[in-house]
């Protein structure tokens, strides 16, 4: 590859990554207009225009995008191969920005948060909560932690945790209702739903005993597309909810919610963390990945 190239490949790195061409420039220790210059060069080699500028902003167009999606693993893993021959590649430093969802966010890795903070003080923590997985590369997170399978991309997968769901209803619902006692009775309940963090649609209800698996057919006037929403509505009486067992199971035990259909096992929630790069990972993501497996092996949270 022409060295020009890559060095401007890099520059349109900085200059997405910084948000403007001045920061940019001050990053690589080079001019704003040297900045321009080197993208102005990179748009002519690849014969489109790649950032839209203005006098406030620049953003990258629908081709840009395209591009950075592609060649910012590339350029990730050659820094990253570079530190790695300094013995950088092992100081857990610098910026971790990562994407979750508001479930594991507030019930998993909140209480534990300041641990992991303690033992990297070289590190800062910028923690997104989002109802959808959105694209890391362009918004620039190192990684992402979401339950549900992971989207077709180009993404690095790796499972964390595999949970299974309990059926829940709080118990003024199931005084005025009545409970369900089989999936098929779910059709004449009002279940709320879940919108998947991964693709925005409602997850489907599936249940298996004896071998067999049946699908539940369930609808419902409330829709959501946040955990916490739908635990305070199920707490309410608004309806039949599906939640991760471990975040339900003390409020069974102090009888705030009713379990229903125990006989039958419910879908199970996979936690994956995801990623950009495939080769040589970040020691920042590293080490978190490895912090939240430590958490969920814990027996005592």
């Amino acid at each position: 590859m022409d060295g020009r190239i890559l060095a401007n490949i890099g520059v349109l790195a900085a200059v997405v990554e910084s948000g403007s061409f001045a920061r940019a420039a001050q990053t690589l220790g080079i001019t704003a207009s040297g900045v321009s210059r080197a993208v102005s060069r990179l748009e002519a080699g690849v014969g489109v225009r790649l950032l839209d500028r203005t006098t406030r902003a620049v953003a990258l167009t629908e081709e840009g995008r395209r591009l950075y999606e592609q060649i910012n693993p590339l350029v990730a893993g050659i820094g990253e191969a570079i530190d790695s021959a300094s013995g950088a590649s092992v100081a857990v430093k610098g910026r971790l920005r990562v994407n979750a969802d508001a479930f594991f966010a507030r019930l998993i890795l909140a209480p534990h948060v300041g641990r992991f903070l303690q033992a990297h003080p070289e590190l800062t923590l910028d923690l997104a909560t989002r109802e959808q997985l959105g694209d890391l590369v362009s918004e620039g997170f190192d990684v992402a932690i979401r339950f549900g399978e992971p989207p077709s991309s180009s993404l690095v997968s790796r499972k964390l945790l595999d949970t299974r769901s309990l059926t829940v209803a709080a118990p003024s619902y199931v005084r005025k209702h009545g409970a369900p006692a089989t999936p098929a009775d779910l059709a004449r309940h009002a279940c709320i739903q879940m919108r998947s963090p991964m693709t925005g649609q409602p997850l489907a209800w599936s249940y298996r005993k004896n071998g067999r698996t049946t699908q539940a057919h369930t609808s419902g006037q409330l829709h959501l597309s946040d955990g916490w929403t739908m635990l305070g509505a199920c707490l309410a009486g608004a309806g039949i909810a599906r939640f991760k067992a471990s975040g339900v199971r003390e409020l069974i035990r102090k009888g705030e919610l009713v379990e229903l259909l125990p006989d039958y096992v419910g879908d199970r929630y996979a936690l994956y963390a995801l990623y950009p790069s495939r080769h040589l990972p970040a020691a920042k993501v590293r080490a978190f990945i490895e912090f939240v497996v430590g958490i969920l092996d814990d027996p005592a949270g």
